[in-house]
C-alpha cells in the first residue's frame, strides 16, 4: 500500500500492541474488512436461523400428527417474514403448488410436459426461465406412454448425451391407469415414489406430472363435470404432496379444453380453485402458453414455441419413424400472440370497459350493464352476446367461471 509524500515502500502490519490502531496508514482497510466479515457473518446465521426454524417446524408438524392432532400455528409465525418459494422453475412451477396445463386435442399440452420434464431433470433454462438445479420428475402417462417414451428420447437424442448421461437422469415414466378418485391410488403412488428413492435415485421427486387430468377422473368411474368428482382427485394429490413433506413437489395437471376453448378448461369449473398456476395453450402453427389464472403472479402470454419433428430412422419398409416435440427454436410470444386490432366502434368500447375492470374481470350481466350504460345493446341484446363473440375469437378476451377479463389490457 502506498501513500502520498511517503517513501516508496509497503506500509508495515499494524502491531498488534499499538495503543492507537485507528491512527495506523492502514486502518481504514482493516475497519472495511471487519465490517465485511462482520455482513457475512450475520448472513450466515440468518441462512442457518431460517434452515433451523424449518428443521423445528417440521419437527413439531410431525409431533402434531403422532398425536393425532392438527397443527396450529401461533401469530407470531404468521407475521413472520415468508419463507421465499422453492422455484424449480423460476416463475411459474413451484415445490407445493399445483399447475394445470390445458389445450384442445392436438394442442402439444404433452409434448410440452415432456420437455419440461427433461430440463427440470438436467437444470436447464425452459423457455427463458432459470432452472437453478435438477430435480427428480415422475411421469404418470395415464394414456399414449409409448409416445411419452419416443418424445422423451427424442429429446435425449437432440440433447447428443452419452449413456452414462442417460443413466443419471432422474426421469421415471410410469405408463398405467392411476386411480387418483380412491384414497388406497395415494398409497400405491407413495410406494411407486419409495421404491424409486430405494432403488435409482435417493432424492425425493421434484415434479409429479399426471398426463392426463381426465383419466386420473375416468380410472374410479367420476365424472369430469362433477366437482365432487374432481375435489377427490385434488384431496389425493394434497395427501401425495403432504406425505412427502419439505412442501412436497409440485404436481403438474395435463387437461383438455371444451368445445369452446374460450371458456377454458373441460368439465367443472372445480379445477380453477385447486390449481395454483393454470396455463391455457392455444395456436396453430405457432402455439402461445398463456397463464390465465395464478394465485402470486401475473395473467398473459408466457412464452411462445412451435413443434418439431424429430426423426429416429426408418423402419423395416423405409419409412421414415418420427414423433413431435417442442422445437428448441425460440419463438416471439409477441408475433405468436398478438391478436388482430381492426376493431369497429362498438368492438373497441366493448373491449375497453373490459380491460378497463383490470384483474378482477366482469361478469356477462356487469359488462352488459356497462355496456348498456354507454348506449351499446339498448335495443338488441343480441348485440353484446355478438361483440363478446368477436372479442373472443380476436383472441381479446376470455372467459372462465363466469368471469370475462381482458388478455392484452
Amino acid at each position: 500500500m502506498k501513500h502520498e509524500n511517503q517513501f516508496d515502500c509497503d506500509v508495515p502490519p499494524i502491531d498488534p500492541k499499538d495503543p492507537f490502531p485507528e491512527t495506523h496508514p492502514g486502518s481504514a482497510d482493516l475497519r472495511y474488512q471487519l465490517y465485511k466479515d462482520g455482513v457475512e457473518k450475520r448472513q450466515a446465521e440468518r441462512a442457518w436461523q431460517v434452515l433451523e426454524n424449518a428443521r423445528l417446524d417440521r419437527l413439531a408438524i410431525e409431533a402434531d400428527r403422532r398425536a393425532g392432532r392438527f397443527t396450529a400455528l401461533p401469530i407470531s409465525k404468521l407475521t413472520s417474514t415468508p419463507v421465499r418459494k422453492r422455484w424449480l422453475v423460476k416463475g411459474i412451477i413451484a415445490a407445493g403448488e399445483t399447475s394445470a396445463w390445458i389445450a384442445p386435442p392436438g394442442g402439444m399440452k404433452s409434448a410440452l410436459m415432456a420437455e419440461l420434464a427433461f430440463c427440470i431433470a438436467n437444470a436447464e433454462p425452459w423457455h427463458g426461465r432459470k432452472v437453478d438445479d435438477l430435480h427428480c420428475v415422475i411421469y404418470f402417462a395415464l394414456e399414449r406412454g409409448d409416445l411419452v417414451k419416443r418424445r422423451l428420447r427424442a429429446h435425449i437424442e437432440r440433447a447428443n448425451l452419452d449413456q452414462d448421461a442417460i443413466n443419471e437422469m432422474p426421469i421415471f415414466l410410469v405408463a398405467e391407469t392411476v386411480d387418483l378418485m380412491a384414497p388406497e391410488a395415494v398409497t400405491k403412488v407413495l410406494r411407486t415414489i419409495e421404491h424409486i428413492r430405494q432403488e435409482y435415485y435417493s432424492a425425493a421427486p421434484g415434479l409429479l406430472i399426471f398426463d392426463t387430468f381426465a383419466k386420473l377422473v375416468a380410472a374410479g368411474g367420476g365424472d369430469e363435470d362433477k366437482a365432487k368428482d374432481q375435489g377427490k382427485v385434488f384431496a389425493n394429490v394434497q395427501r401425495i404432496k403432504d406425505a412427502l413433506g419439505h412442501g412436497g413437489p409440485h404436481v403438474a395437471l395435463v387437461g383438455h379444453t371444451g368445445k369452446d376453448e374460450s371458456r377454458g378448461s373441460r368439465g367443472s369449473n372445480a379445477i380453477l380453485g385447486d390449481a395454483d398456476v393454470m396455463v391455457t395453450i392455444s395456436g396453430d402453427t405457432i402455439k402461445t402458453a398463456t397463464v390465465t389464472k395464478a394465485n402470486d403472479a401475473p395473467e398473459g402470454p408466457l412464452f411462445s414455441f412451435k413443434s418439431d419433428l424429430h426423426q429416429f430412422g426408418t423402419d423395416e419398409d423405409g419409412d421414415p419413424i418420427t414423433v413431435n416435440i417442442v422445437s428448441s427454436e425460440e419463438v416471439s410470444a409477441q408475433v405468436a400472440q398478438k391478436p388482430e386490432r381492426r376493431l369497429s366502434e362498438t368492438q373497441e368500447a366493448m373491449y375497453r370497459l373490459l380491460r378497463d375492470a383490470g384483474p378482477a374481470g366482469l361478469s356477462t350481466e356487469d359488462w352488459n350493464d356497462k355496456a348498456r350504460e354507454i348506449g351499446i345493446g339498448v335495443k338488441r341484446r343480441a348485440t353484446l352476446h355478438n361483440v363478446r363473440s368477436q372479442l373472443c375469437d380476436k383472441g381479446l378476451v376470455r372467459e372462465y367461471a363466469g368471469i370475462w377479463r381482458a388478455n392484452n389490457g
